[in-house]
């Protein structure tokens, strides 16, 4: 048996990984009877900020990542496939139907038991026979925090995390803005992916070009009289301490604003790639809004988490042409986001150092990202499995995008520990690779889904050298 405390995208997948293995699991999830500032349903692996899980090629280190993870059967990248929404190049999806389709599949899974209910410390793990997966994410309520610290034997390191509000689509002025994917790209069509017939978007009619983002173009004095609107509103307050520290991939656009005039030009609302159809030449700065649901009802402002006040939020964000009569379907927000110090505390297995019954994944253990989260949980379910079957738990290769991920969080920097997205500068150079870019990310890209093959054989053969030894399969 496996415990697995927390039912987000790292927990769901650890328990697919462990109980397509033969071990059974219990997952341990805290909503609905004790909700979190964030969440809006109960359904396991609910997705509270962004819904785009970020690239999908091999040539980007995240698009990589998916692909080892589709390797390895992976369920939440399996129901991302099935669940996604036009996004260009990247893989973003139905944030409902994901979690629901996330759900149906544990609760129908035989050796799966969710139990709805709150966990407050780390006692549920007895010894090897029965391993702990501590996959709470984020928000781990503050009493098992204090449990946590304790276990790791010093203080959390944190930072705080912003959320991009979603727009209703029918209040989006369509005459000011223009479809168009940055430079032409697009998400594949249904006859590519299989998933049957696209649905039409409210938002289709009236909008000039063709793409899968909706695109806010902006001249000069639209942008700097949005950019002054910005750096004069008023901000939620951080309750927890004075001082917000924010993770440099997320940063609140407002924080970004601070940086400089043209910070926001060069960040997420850089208009290179996109011209306007109607004018043929590109903008001074964008705002794009990407797709949330399969009907098109909802889309989400790319790039614009942001801690300000709701009121502030209507009133800023009402300046962006195309957004002046908008209605917000979820404002954006703020929250904590607690994480352990990796490199002092885990094994590349994702076991903790000490006690390698305990594993710990997610975000909780110091990674960023859902595609991120997801991989983490999904070794830590095969491990898990491996060391309940009496076997020997094994990292991935560091030459895998999984495995580059797993030795970065157990070997990094502890004294200037940052939680980090999967990256080509983790993986090990190979030599002798072409210094175009392009063609040396994938001969890297090929290597590592080889590796991650052999890797996979190995640990199903040592699943059936175990499967008649150990008494703990049933």
């Amino acid at each position: 048996m496996i415990h697995i405390i927390g039912g987000g995208l790292a927990g769901s997948e650890a328990a697919w990984q462990a109980a397509s293995r033969g071990v059974p699991v219990t997952i341990h999830e805290m909503r609905p009877v004790r909700p979190t500032p964030v969440h809006h349903t109960s359904h396991l692996a609910e997705l509270v900020c962004s819904n785009s899980f970020r690239a999908d090629k091999i040539e980007n280190a995240v698009g990589l990542l998916k692909a080892e993870m589709r390797c390895l059967g992976s369920l939440v990248i399996r129901v991302a496939d099935e669940t996604r929404v036009p996004a260009g190049a990247a893989l973003a999806v139905d944030r409902v139907r994901f979690a629901t389709g996330i759900t149906a599949a544990l609760e129908a899974a035989p050796l799966v038991t969710i139990r709805r209910e709150e966990v407050c410390d780390l006692s549920l793990s007895g010894d090897v026979a029965e391993p702990l997966i501590v996959a709470t994410g984020p928000l781990t309520s503050p009493e098992l925090s204090q449990a946590v610290a304790g276990f790791v034997g010093r203080d959390h390191l944190y930072f705080y995390d912003a959320i991009s509000p979603i727009v209703l689509a029918e209040t989006i002025d369509r005459e000011k803005i223009f479809r168009a994917s940055r430079w032409g790209r697009h998400t594949p069509a249904p006859a590519e992916t299989g998933l049957g017939e696209p649905v039409a978007s409210v938002c289709d009619a009236g909008a000039a070009g063709d793409g899968d983002y909706l695109n806010c173009p902006m001249t000069a004095e639209e942008y700097h009289h949005f950019h002054d609107a910005l750096l004069g509103a008023q901000r939620a307050t951080l309750h927890d301490i004075d001082q917000g520290k924010f993770f440099e991939g997320c940063l609140p656009i407002e924080v970004m604003a601070q940086r400089g005039k043209d910070t926001l030009r060069f960040g997420p609302m850089k208009p290179v790639g996109l011209n306007d159809p109607r004018t043929g030449r590109r903008p001074y700065a964008v705002v794009q809004l990407r797709q949330d649901t399969l009907a098109g009802d909802h889309y989400s402002m790319v790039g614009f988490q942001t801690q300000l006040k709701w009121d502030e939020q209507a009133r800023v964000f009402g300046t962006i042409p195309g957004l002046e009569r908008a209605e917000f379907v979820r404002f954006g927000m703020i929250h904590r986001n607690t994480y352990i110090n990796g490199p002092t505390a885990l094994r590349p297995t994702w076991q903790t150092r000490h006690h390698p019954s305990v594993f710990f994944a997610g975000q909780i253990s110091g990674v960023e990202g859902y595609v991120e989260s997801a991989a983490s949980g999904l070794i830590a379910g095969i491990n898990a499995a491996s060391l309940a079957r009496e076997g020997v738990p094994q990292p991935p290769p560091r030459t895998t995008a999984i495995g580059a991920l797993g030795h970065y969080v157990s070997h990094a920097d502890r004294a200037n520990y940052q939680p980090s997205n999967i990256a080509f500068g983790l993986i090990p150079a190979m030599e002798g690779a072409p210094r175009r870019k392009v063609e040396r990310r994938r001969m890297i890209a090929a290597r590592a889904l080889t590796d991650i093959e052999a890797w996979h054989t190995a640990m199903a053969l040592d699943d059936v050298h175990h499967e008649d030894a150990s008494p703990l399969v049933s």
